[in-house]
Formats: C-alpha cells, structure tokens, sequence
C-alpha cells in the first residue's frame, strides 16, 4: 500500500505529516512525499522517497532571513492582534492560491504515476487541496494549526475562535475584522470555483473554499483541550492524533541542559520561526530570566546573541535548538502559541506560558488557558516586572503530566481504515 504525503516548503508543516509518515511506514506501507527543494535533504534523511512539487513562491527549512514581507508582517504585529489579523487577511487574497493550474496538474501527474491508496494533505495548502477535489480522487486532511484552521459552524477562516481572557479585543473592532474576513473568503472562493471550472468543469462547485475537506480529518492536537462545545459540530470522521511530536535526541554539547544541581529553573524561550525577529519581546525575556537566576536555552533564529544583553556562562543561545528534546527537562517553556509548540510542549509535560501574536496562536491560548496548563500574557504590553511574575506564578505550579502519544497502530488506523 502507497501513501502519498503532500506538503508545503516549510519546515513547520512538514514536521507533523512526517510523524504520521513514520508511523505508516513502520506498519510496512510505502511512504511517497512531495515538497519543494528545500526539505529534499530532510525527507531523505529521514528514510522516505522525496518527489519534487513546488506549492508556493516561498519556503523555509527552519530559519528564514528578514525581508520586506516579513518586516511587514512584524509591523502589524507590534500594532495588535486585531491589525495582525487584518494585514493576513489581506495576504491571503495575494498569496493563498499560488499558481493553481501548475499546481493541480504536477500532482494529477503524481497521482496518476504513483497511483497512491492514500493521500494525506496539509489543510492549509489550498492549492493541494483543490487539486486533489479537482482530479476526485480519495484525500485525507491534516489540519496543522489550532482544529479551527478548519472552520465548522460559524466560524470564520482566520479568525480566532476564541480568545485567551487577557487579550479580548473590542465587539465592534472585532466585527469590523470578520466583515473583512467574509470578503476575502468570498473572494477566494470565487477564484477557487473559477479555477475548479476551468480544469475539472464536471466537479461540483464549493460554498467555503476554506472548508473544502478530505474523507477524514486528523487534527495535530489534543482532544482533551478542545473545545466541549466546539466539539458538537464534529462528526466521527473528525479524528484527534495529537501530539504528533517527532524523536528527537539532546546532543552531547547540550548535556548540560540535563543537570539539576542547583534549584535554578530551566526555561527554554522560542517564539517560531517569524516572530523569532520580535527582537524587542525576546530582550524582554532575557531581562526577565536574568532576573530571576534562571538558567535558560533561547531560540533567537537570526538575531544576534548581542543584542539580548549580557548572557550567562550556562545559557544556550543559537539560531536553532532540538526542542523536542530540550522541553523534556525544561521547567517552563515561553512561546508563541504556535502549534507545534503548544503540542511538543503537552507532549513532554511542560509548563507553559504563551505571548500569542497571531491567528490561531490566540485560539490555541485560550484552550490552554481553560485547560489550566499555560499563562498567557500580551506580548505588546507586558513589562518586564509582569513577565517576572507571570513565570514565577506558573513555576509554582504542579507540573502537567506528558499527554500520551497515538500509537503507531492508532495512526494506521486513522490512515487507512
């Protein structure tokens, strides 16, 4: 049996489909998956055959250099969830659907190749999913994000579906936000049909291109967080597989990560891979670490370990670091709310506290925030006093017990049943 995995450029959303990659390889299937040129290497390495499909004008394998569209989206950031949310609004009628035509016949020659039993495709690379509508073919979906990436009810595609206590925005700006959010689905929808006709003219045109779908649904998240509510607008073929959190071992020059000879905490700091240029929050952190004499292990991508201030002798300050391993003996770890986060975190047991930014880094916090694993703080207006004792606060707090991982043989299930 084949299973074919397709999967946008980036790092990010590459990581949990190769979790369930893994798991069905190991259970004796033959893994295929398409990505651009940047994960080549990785899909390699990792023991998986690696076909060549480009899905977006960009891509990044961890670390990405800071660019006018970056500084861009930075801006909107540092003005607010709700101007943070408008300005990928925005983005998203440019950028969503990249290059269909090429993009719906490079995996129809896929498939046809290949002549896969499965297909497993990243909700949020549209142009795939269209694709996979267009040629009818069997697909299933993984939503990488917060489950509300995938919109039920009313929810509306990029816009939080709930928000942590501390960073309510005003009912009226809010409206105003959702009304731009309506057109923009309008819109894309619009494109998505028009494309759909010209290439599959016999296919059924969609309501909400957003929520176009596969037969089954895996979420990469916990259903025990979810929201009870939300829940009710989900059918059986709707399935939790969360955490999908990869291997991964510390290395030597890292061991000391390890030690607990003295009562200092360890936390460990990563904001992602784009707010990693929110210089200002991360010197905020430093501040506030140093202060309380923890030790500390901080992801700051391009930044320059300068610019935190001066950096005790038991830091570690890189580009990268092997988080899933450094969160086993972390203490705390401060984060954004993206989602391989917020599950590599629940996955090791880590105490959290979240400094959420945007889309459903919001909705991600909040869950965590009900579920009373993580503290959240506005990463725009907390001072240095604040982040001190919002860490002090969760430090004293029991330590979550590690959310069990889905078996190789559930995974398989959930593929291929």
């Amino acid at each position: 049996m084949t299973l074919l995995v397709i999967s946008p450029d980036y790092a990010s959303h590459y990581g949990p489909l190769a979790v369930v990659a893994r798991s069905a390889q190991e259970g004796g299937r033959r893994v295929v998956i398409a990505t651009g040129h940047s994960l080549q290497s990785r899909v390699k390495a990792e023991g998986f055959e690696w076909r060549e499909l480009n899905l977006a004008a960009s891509s990044n394998s961890g670390v990405v250099t800071r660019d006018a569209s970056i500084e861009r989206f930075l801006t909107a950031t540092r003005q607010g969830p709700l101007d943070t949310i408008r300005y990928q609004a925005m983005q998203r009628q440019i950028d969503l659907l990249w290059e269909p035509e090429r993009v719906v016949d490079s995996i129809t020659s896929l498939y046809r190749d290949l002549e896969p039993d499965e297909v497993l495709v990243d909700h949020v690379s549209f142009g795939s999913t269209l694709a996979m509508y267009a040629i009818g073919g069997s697909f299933m979906t993984l939503v990488p994000g917060h489950p509300s990436q995938l919109p039920v009810g009313k929810e509306r595609y990029g816009i939080p579906a709930e928000w942590p206590a501390c960073m309510r925005p005003d009912p009226k700006e809010l409206r105003d936000v959702e009304q731009l959010a309506d057109s923009v689905t309008a819109a894309f929808t619009e494109r998505w049909n028009s494309v759909l006709a010209m290439l599959a003219p016999e296919r059924p045109s969609v309501e909400d291109a957003f929520r176009v779908h596969g037969h089954r649904v895996l979420y990469n998240s916990v259903s025990s967080h979810h929201s009870a509510v939300r829940s009710l607008d989900l059918n059986s073929d709707h399935r939790f597989v969360g955490p999908l959190v990869r291997e991964e071992t510390l290395p030597e020059n890292m061991d000391s990560w390890r030690d607990q000879k003295d009562n200092r905490p360890r936390i460990y700091v990563a904001l992602g891979t784009f707010l990693s240029h929110r210089v200002d929050v991360l010197i905020c952190i430093a501040e506030a670490l140093r202060e309380i004499g923890a030790r500390a292990a901080m992801a700051v991508g391009s930044m320059s370990e300068r610019d935190l201030g001066p950096v005790p002798d038991d830091w570690i300050v890189s580009r990268e670091l092997p988080q899933v391993a450094m969160l086993r003996y972390a203490d705390l770890a401060i984060h954004h709310g993206g989602n391989n986060s917020v599950q590599e975190c629940l996955g090791a047991g880590a105490r959290q506290l979240v400094l959420p930014f945007s889309t459903d880094q919001f909705a991600n916090a909040a869950d965590l925030e009900r579920a009373g694993v993580a503290s959240v703080l506005p990463p725009n207006e907390m001072s240095t006093t604040e982040l001190v004792e919002a860490i002090l606060s969760r430090l004293d707090t029991v330590k979550p017990k590690p959310e069990s991982r889905m078996t190789k043989d559930s995974v398989i299930e959930a593929l291929f049943e």
